[in-house]
């Protein structure tokens, strides 16, 4: 574009663009409409992909995740106001995973805005995204927004990774300055996530607890997973002997058949070890808080963690590091040369047996021949094929379909496996489908239970018009934890649980071109799962669950209080 001095000019849609692409965020997620449309034009224009959704939050979810697997930001563009808002929910959910997401979205004009005058879709989005995020910024001049892009990049990924907030108003994106003036304004972020060295003394002091421990646990996060400090983790776990627990999305950091994988013991070792070493692993909910019925109230604790206030957040630490974890395992591993840290040979026996002994149950409730299908017999399906093509993504979530899943799906690599994380939230599933096979360039098996997929599944649109080499499986026991419940008021409306168990979900995927699958059996589960991922089509295969099984809440019904008065 040029002026009247023949002066060539740009904007700033095309200067964002050009920032983006200089900081290597080559990937976007969003849905378009005023204001940025044009923006997602220039993005394909210069060479960027631009992945559209049919609803904000899943495109957020896949900036998510994105993050998660490469320790960049993933970035989703949303319009104003109401977009905004349905991203806001995924950026929120980014920020508790520790997942590292920019949210940019385009914003109202602000002089009408400030006064309240009721501009289209008008509304004060930064400041309403502050509460939900790690931090919120608003570029209002062409010059700034390099800056504004730099600010919210290391906010996403330094410290603990999270979701971020960039407000673009109208008036910037259309506002107009010379291109060689802007070009200057342009940089690349450099070391956004610099290293945080735990002290050495702390290094000292946990290897000095662990050396001592007779029956000590290290327990898995998801931080471990994200910090990609797999082999130093593997070579501490394999070095010291002791037996480790992974949390859900840390699966696979060692494979799940490793011998001192304790999951299947998993309430024997928290509840008698002595010593528990935390590797990116938060005392939440999750981990009951790391006091009560489930733990040794008489145990000590390592964390390592990069947030000094998550140290002592629920219950004492004895040994904290401090530091980002591959810094902290680089120095852990370098320290057992100077300690002698291994279990007692009673303590892995009484794991082991444990083990066995749950291996056992296991197998007689995942060999059932139950007809309509319970959730273990189709799920072994599932896992007999997934254990020979062990390098695909795994998406899972629900309630029993997620709780059961995480138990019998193994995983054998690490971010392999995504699910509904921190908070819980059903939803994730879709949009983490599609940013998991865009940016890792494989092929995602989705485990669905039928309540969680309906909260995205209209992105199955999205999945058949990028071709991603997508199977979903959807466990449709006809209900929000089963289908059988009544309607106790005797009336015709069906109850409050309960969704169509006679839902033929296969055929949403068919009417845009993907392949669909009704399956009854565990065999035909297995045979149509093979055929999916073989054929590497879009593919969904309605897995017919018995509507009686499944537990209230899954496996957190403690948490749902019932009411003291019957009907």
């Amino acid at each position: 574009m040029q002026n009247t001095q023949n002066q060539e000019m740009t904007d700033g849609m095309h200067i964002m663009v050009e920032a983006l692409k200089m900081n290597g965020l080559d990937t976007v997620f969003g849905v378009i409409g005023i204001p940025v449309t044009d923006m997602a034009r220039h993005m394909q224009e210069v060479g960027l992909r631009y992945i559209g959704f049919r609803h904000e939050q899943s495109a957020g979810n896949a900036a998510a995740i994105s993050g998660f697997m490469t320790q960049k930001p993933g970035i989703c563009l949303t319009v104003s106001a109401p977009g905004f808002l349905n991203g806001l929910t995924a950026l929120a959910t980014a920020t508790v995973n520790g997942f590292p997401m920019i949210q940019i979205s385009g914003s109202s004009e602000r002089p009408k805005i400030d006064l309240q005058q009721g501009d289209y879709e008008g509304l004060d989005q930064m400041n309403v995204a502050k509460p939900f995020c790690k931090a919120a910024y608003r570029i209002d001049r062409p010059e700034d927004i390099a800056i504004g892009l730099a600010r919210a990049i290391r906010a996403a990924v330094s410290g603990r990774p999270g979701g971020v907030y960039l407000d673009l108003t109208t008036a910037l994106l259309g506002s107009m300055i010379d291109k060689a003036s802007a070009t200057k304004t342009l940089f690349k972020v450099l070391e956004p996530a610099p290293k945080s060295i735990p002290a050495s003394t702390s290094i000292d002091r946990a290897l000095t607890l662990l050396a001592a421990a007779k029956k000590p646990l290290i327990i898995i996060g998801k931080g471990a997973a994200y910090a990609q400090a797999d082999a130093n983790i593997k070579a501490f776990v394999e070095k010291t002997g002791i037996p480790f627990l992974p949390m859900s999305m840390a699966k696979g950091l060692l494979p799940d058949d490793h011998p001192q994988s304790a999951a299947a013991a998993r309430g024997l070792v928290m509840k008698e070890a002595d010593v528990v070493m935390l590797i990116g692993a938060r005392l939440n909910w999750l981990l009951a808080h790391g006091k009560g019925k489930h733990w040794n109230p008489d145990g000590k604790l390592i964390q390592i963690d990069i947030e000094p206030q998550e140290i002592d957040s629920n219950r004492r630490i004895d040994a904290p590091i401090v530091g980002d974890i591959a810094s902290a395992m680089d120095a852990m591993v370098a320290g057992l040369g100077t300690h002698n840290i291994k279990p007692q040979s009673d303590w892995v026996d009484s794991v082991n047996k444990e083990k066995e002994q749950n291996f056992v149950k296991m197998d007689a409730k995942l060999n059932s021949t139950s007809i309509p299908m319970n959730y273990f017999n189709a799920l072994k399906a599932v896992r007999d094929v997934l254990d020979k093509n062990k390098d695909i993504y795994v998406v899972n979530e629900g309630a029993n379909t997620l709780d059961d899943g995480r138990n019998v799906i193994n995983m054998y690599y690490p971010r392999r496996r995504f699910d509904c994380g921190t908070w819980g939230v059903m939803g994730v599933g879709m949009g983490y489908v599609i940013g998991a096979a865009i940016t890792g360039k494989k092929q995602v098996v989705a485990i669905e239970g039928d309540s969680a997929f309906g909260f995205s599944g209209m992105e199955v649109e999205t999945i058949c018009r990028y071709h991603l080499p997508v199977t979903i499986l959807i466990f449709n026991n006809g209900g929000i934890y089963k289908g059988s419940d009544p309607n106790l008021g005797g009336g015709v409306d069906p109850s409050p649980t309960t969704l169509m168990a006679d839902a033929h979900y296969e055929k949403m995927i068919e009417a845009f071109g993907g392949v669909g699958y009704h399956a009854t059996t565990p065999d035909e589960i297995k045979k149509y799962l093979e055929q999916g991922i073989a054929s590497k089509k879009p593919t969904i295969i309605n897995c017919v669950i018995d509507p009686a099984v499944g537990t209230e809440s899954g496996h957190i019904g403690n948490l749902n209080p019932k009411s003291a008065v019957k009907v």
